[in-house]
C-alpha cells in the first residue's frame, strides 16, 4: 500500500483514466449483442474509480493548500 498522499493521487488517477480506457474499449454500438455482466461491472468499477480520483485530488489539494 502506498502511503503518501501524492502517491495515492497519481495511482487512483492512473487506474480511473486505465478503467475509462478499457470500457470505452469495449462498447459495441450494436442493439442486437446481449448486454454483459462483465461490461456492467467494469462500468460500475469505472464510475467508483473516477469518483474516488476526485476525492483524493480535492485531499491533496487541500493539503497542498495548508503548505
Amino acid at each position: 500500500m502506498i502511503k503518501s498522499l501524492k502517491g495515492q493521487f497519481i495511482l487512483s488517477i492512473f487506474v480511473a483514466i486505465a478503467f475509462v480506457y478499457s470500457t470505452f474499449l469495449n462498447i459495441d454500438f450494436t442493439v442486437d449483442e446481449r448486454i454483459s455482466p462483465v461490461r456492467i461491472l467494469f462500468f460500475f468499477i469505472m464510475i467508483l474509480s473516477v469518483f474516488n480520483a476526485g476525492l483524493l485530488t480535492e485531499k491533496y489539494i487541500k493539503t497542498r493548500k495548508k503548505k
